[in-house]
């Protein structure tokens, strides 16, 4: 294990063991409003807090882009951690148990190590770029189902997005005329997660933030799988959407929903890099990301 997968894992460990000590007493928390559809806890913040002070202990330099901090430290920073403290923060607000903790490190513009952390199943999923993906120690492999007929996928509605629904309609349609089923789970992170281990068959949705799906995107590859943008090209972090899947399953998702992406969706592709932001975004005052999934 690197030691970047070790300082994560501590982190998110730690950040679970908060989460879950707060789900007996949801109804006591303050809740805040911050978009359509978007909330946060003082968990979420207590949280992110947490894992910054266990990353910084360790490299004091680093800059950390989170869901509710935004972007901190230097634009020039070597190592760049996305972190989202509570991915699925709508299940955990309702006491649905299916939420997890997502930490990712990028260093020069690359994804190198990733860690979801499960604390309802005390489930670590770790990857580092090179070598494998594991579930608590175990190798992971995508699955191998190369035919939509009998696949099982997850999915995700933009729900703060409404102009894309429409788009995302009919991809369901297109999707649901082949595959066995559909899954809607709340959490892209463990989405991806159960996509390396081979729970799930696929994945795809439009409407994410770079810590929804940063350290579930490597976890994917380094099982063998692929992601893609709806573009069926490698700018997923960038445009906010992503299909997943094994290497000719992603192929054939890609193919399925394409007649159904609207030229909004491509357009985000061709946004120019800003800026160090995974999604290219001009560099954010903190807490300005706010397109993030749950």
């Amino acid at each position: 294990m690197r030691p970047a997968v070790t300082i994560a894992t501590r982190a998110a460990r730690a950040a679970g063991e908060l989460i879950l000590r707060h789900l007996d007493r949801i109804h006591t928390l303050e809740i805040e409003h911050k978009g359509r559809h978007d909330y946060v806890s003082q968990v979420d913040r207590m949280a992110e807090e947490l894992i910054v002070r266990e990353l910084r202990h360790a490299w004091p330099d680093c800059a950390i882009l989170g869901e509710e901090g935004g972007e901190r430290g230097s634009s020039t920073a070597r190592r760049v951690w996305i972190v989202d403290p509570l991915d699925g923060t709508s299940n955990f607000l309702r006491g649905i148990p299916h939420f997890a903790v997502s930490i990712a490190l990028m260093e020069q513009g690359q994804l190198v190590d990733a860690v979801v952390f499960d604390p309802v199943r005390n489930e670590l999923f770790t990857a580092s770029r090179g070598s494998g993906a594991l579930l608590n120690g175990r190798r992971l492999r995508v699955g191998q189902r190369v035919q939509l007929d009998g696949a099982l996928l997850a999915t995700g509605f933009p729900f703060r997005e409404p102009e894309h629904l429409p788009a995302h309609l009919e991809m369901l349609r297109r999707v649901l005329e082949k595959a066995e089923d559909l899954r809607r789970t709340g959490s892209a992170a463990l989405d991806l997660a159960w996509v390396a281990c081979g729970r799930l068959d696929g994945y795809f949705e439009y409407g994410l933030a770079p810590w929804d799906m940063a350290a579930g995107s490597l976890l994917v590859r380094e099982a063998g799988g692929r992601c893609a943008d709806f573009a069926n090209g490698d700018r997923y972090l960038f445009s906010g959407g992503v299909i997943a899947a094994n290497v000719k399953l992603c192929g054939l998702l890609y193919e399925t929903l394409r007649p159904a992406v609207s030229e909004a969706m491509l357009a985000r592709l061709a946004e120019p890099r800003r800026s160090r932001s995974p999604r290219g975004d001009a560099k954010p005052s903190p807490g300005a990301h706010r397109r993030g999934r749950e």
